[in-house]
């Protein structure tokens, strides 16, 4: 009994300590080498990448697992993904961004939270959606925000200081400072 205990608790260590943070310390550094600007004291767990150069994360961030960093576009000189300090952000978070993101300091972005910042022409009736021009409009993050869990932010949305948007809410315009927001369109619950 007390074997097995060693034994599981010792490919327990050797698997999330060892081989773990060894591989996610390779896959950073191949990542800084692709140009993405990863701040000091900031723990980066597996992600995908589309254009490393467009990612910018700052100081003593907290980024989980399977973050998909999606510059949709061609190549061009970036960051268009910026996160500054003292982040955090969940699993399976999505940043598909044309033009601009900006997460300021000291947010909590949960777990499945998506940020889109452009969005599918269909006023044309006579030509594929598809083939479209889209519209596009950075988004901001301000300082002290907390997304909950599947948050949606949209297309030319701006968040104030100390925000609070409510898990699984789909922002389709700008919040305020200080309010807490909810529901699908997000809609003012309160102020904090």
């Amino acid at each position: 009994m007390k074997f097995n205990y060693f034994i599981q608790q010792s490919l327990y260590i050797l698997r999330h300590r060892c081989i773990k943070r060894t591989s996610n310390f390779l896959n950073n550094i191949w990542l800084v080498i692709n140009g993405m600007k990863i701040g000091k004291g900031t723990r980066l767990s597996k992600c995908d990448v589309t254009w490393p150069h467009q990612v910018s994360i700052g100081n003593y961030c907290t980024l989980e697992n399977n973050i998909f960093f999606k510059y949709d576009g061609i190549w061009k000189v970036g960051p268009s993904i910026i996160i500054k300090d003292n982040v955090f952000v969940g699993n399976n978070c999505e940043f598909n961004i044309t033009t601009k993101l900006t997460i300021e300091n000291d947010c909590l972005i949960a777990s499945g939270c998506k940020f889109i910042d452009h969005n599918h022409n269909f006023s044309s009736v006579t030509k594929l959606i598809r083939k479209q021009v889209s519209t596009n409009k950075p988004i901001h993050i301000g300082p002290n925000v907390w997304l909950g869990y599947n948050v949606v932010v949209l297309m030319g949305v701006e968040i104030g200081e100390g925000a609070v948007v409510a898990a699984g809410s789909i922002v389709v315009k700008s919040i305020p400072p200080f309010e807490i927001w909810g529901g699908v369109p997000a809609k003012k619950i309160k102020n904090r």
